[in-house]
């Protein structure tokens, strides 16, 4: 059997070219209409909208709790398999590919994609909020104790942890070995070649771009939105200026002009500098809040996070007889739903720069090393907002007020306050252009029919889609649309659970494929060719 797969199937044959454009038929249009459609309706019907997602993501997260769960174990233990198994040391893009990137940049890409702005929210936030059962805690444990701050770390780890990455791991893994080892495009659609064959490009595969596409706008804008709304409050905080839907709107227009600036630049010039330039920063304020808080002492805390992470990652992903409601449903089912919305987003991001790396360096990079930096940051904000709650310092003795705060409460009592959060607006910031700048290299490729280097008018386009939908949702719909739009992402997250799973029997057919039939016959001529001299 051939390396690549048999299709008559060519990149770009479907393409409409206008405007300095290659836009995929239907695939462009249908998205562009749909979102249209959505924002149009959002703005003119902002509370009814909202009440509808809202119950379309309150009846997702209370009939398939279980369906969450269990697929986001499965994705864990499949990408743990193929660390051990035979498959783990085929190599994407074949045997002599090479990397494109280094691996501190490599790194700093997949790691600001997938989750840097999230932690910049949540890691005070988030056991803060546990601790004080601001909104349930986890398994039930009593507020205020010692055990509930063990448990608070634990939960939040499980969160942020190896569920997360296991499923973005999947859907990158899937598109990067079908596109740079069996000729396919850089689409969703093309992780089920084995199943569909050349069905993939018909209609079915239609469906699976669109609704990748949407999910990514929607994820993309809603947290530009609401990044808007943390970054200006931060600002009203430190400096007191006003925190105004104006203000929000400046904030989103500043984020996307840089975005838009980043896009036209490419990878390297755009995402690959701005990601190296956070991480440093990131870095910096890490060590600092280290220095100055546990000090030496954070070792002990790492070692408490990752005990309390490991004692209780079966019974948080446990799903049968749970008491626990409140946290249940409205932290854990709802972050798997959340982190399978952005799938099609962080995974085809991480796909696009991971050629060269063998499967197994690609499971332990994308599942095991972002989860030991998480480690790290959570045991040093997070525990460092739980010493403050517990010792009765600063706003946080006081619980969780807005969370969107938090952060900036817990460095407000570290020396240099002004400057650290000074640079924690400035990183949210960046997260949000980086995580702008490489959703519209995804939704430029998705929408150019896989191509990896979509015409710059596109990514402009796309750049400039997302700010606008932000804004203009923010401005005309407040809370409310930002809701809706939020509540319509983790809707699509039902769907394409069952899309994921099938990803998984997909991918394993493919590497096995390339295991048996190709691997194995160039080894057949290698030991051919030394038999032979």
């Amino acid at each position: 059997m051939p390396n690549r797969y048999d299709t008559d199937y060519e990149i770009g044959q479907d393409n409409i070219r206008a405007w300095g454009m290659d836009m995929h038929n239907p695939v462009f249009v249908v998205s562009s209409v749909l979102v249209l459609v959505f924002v149009i309706g959002t703005l003119l019907f902002p509370g009814e909208s909202k009440q509808a997602f809202d119950s379309s993501k309150a009846w997702s997260i209370a009939n398939f709790d279980w369906f969450f769960l269990v697929a986001g174990n499965i994705f864990v233990v499949f990408c743990l398999l193929l660390v051990v198994l035979p498959v783990g040391s085929i190599r994407l893009g074949g045997v002599d590919a090479k990397p494109e990137f280094g691996l501190l940049s490599w790194f700093a890409m997949l790691f600001a994609a997938g989750m840097g702005i999230g932690l910049m929210f949540w890691s005070v936030a988030e056991p803060a909020a546990y601790f004080s059962d601001w909104y349930g805690t986890p398994l039930n444990v009593e507020a205020g104790t010692a055990e509930a701050a063990d448990m608070a770390m634990g939960a939040t780890m499980f969160h942020w942890g190896l569920h997360p990455w296991a499923i973005y791991a999947v859907v990158a893994l899937s598109l990067a070995f079908f596109a740079y080892n069996k000729g396919l495009p850089l689409t969703i659609r093309s992780a089920f070649f084995p199943f569909l064959k050349d069905r993939s490009w018909g209609w079915f595969g239609h469906v699976i771009d669109v609704v990748a596409v949407m999910a990514t706008i929607f994820g993309l804008a809603t947290s530009l939105g609401f990044g808007a709304q943390q970054a200006a409050g931060g600002l009203s905080y430190l400096f007191g200026l006003p925190n105004t839907i104006n203000t929000q709107i400046a904030i989103i227009v500043g984020v996307t002009a840089v975005a838009i600036i980043s896009v036209m630049r490419g990878l390297d010039g755009g995402v690959k500098l701005l990601s190296n330039i956070n991480m440093i920063l990131a870095l910096a304020l890490l060590l600092f809040v280290i220095a100055v808080g546990a000090g030496l002492g954070i070792f002990s805390e790492v070692g408490r996070t990752a005990m309390a992470y490991g004692e209780n990652l079966i019974p948080l992903s446990n799903w049968i007889g749970r008491e626990d409601d409140n946290f249940y449903h409205g932290w854990t089912v709802f972050y798997w739903a959340w982190w399978i919305s952005w799938s099609p987003f962080v995974g085809m991001f991480i796909a696009r720069v991971s050629k060269g790396r063998t499967v197994r360096q690609f499971i332990v990079a994308v599942l095991l090393v972002p989860t030991l930096v998480t480690l790290v940051w959570m045991s040093a904000f997070g525990g460092g907002g739980l010493t403050q709650m517990q010792a009765g310092v600063g706003e946080l003795a006081n619980g969780i007020g807005e969370v969107s705060l938090a952060l900036f409460q817990m460095l407000e009592n570290l020396p240099l306050a002004t400057v650290t959060s000074s640079l924690a607006i400035v990183l949210v910031l960046v997260f949000f252009i980086t995580s702008s700048d490489s959703g519209s290299l995804v939704i430029d490729s998705i929408t150019a029919g896989g191509k990896l280097d979509a015409p710059v008018p596109q990514r402009v386009f796309w750049a400039t889609m997302e700010g606008l939908i932000a804004g203009a949702l923010l401005f005309g719909g407040g809370a409310d649309a930002l809701g809706a739009l939020q509540a319509a992402a983790i809707t699509v997250g039902l769907p394409f659970t069952l899309i994921l799973l099938a990803m998984c029997v997909a991918l394993y057919m493919g590497l096995d494929h390339e295991r048996r039939y190709v691997l194995g016959k160039d080894a057949g001529l290698a030991k051919a060719s030394v038999k032979t001299a």
